[in-house]
């Protein structure tokens, strides 16, 4: 599988992650709400037609770095991110 392509769209207040593969027109989606510098990761949303390929994950990884590149926080509302961030101790210091 390629990588898929991920890109930030940023509407000030709220925003979001997509993630687009080349074989598929799904979607997968990393949604977020913002106060000051924190964001709240609202809902992860994978289609099942692009499951199973780590894009979820992805998802996570682009909030991270863009959170430690903008020095943000987050909150991890969504249970997925909040998995993500159980996983990896070391994004701890991102945490609101």
């Amino acid at each position: 599988m390629d990588d898929p392509a991920i890109t930030l769209i940023d509407h000030g207040a709220e925003g979001e992650y997509v993630a687009r593969v080349a074989d598929s027109r799904a979607i997968g989606r990393l949604t977020w709400v913002r106060q000051g510098n924190v964001l709240t990761a609202e809902h992860a949303l994978v289609p099942p037609e692009i499951g199973g390929r780590g894009i979820a994950a992805r998802l996570v990884e682009a909030l991270v770095a863009d959170a430690r590149e903008q020095d943000w926080k987050i909150v991890p509302e969504c249970s997925y991110v909040a998995a993500a961030f159980r996983r990896h101790p070391e994004w701890a210091d991102l945490l609101a």
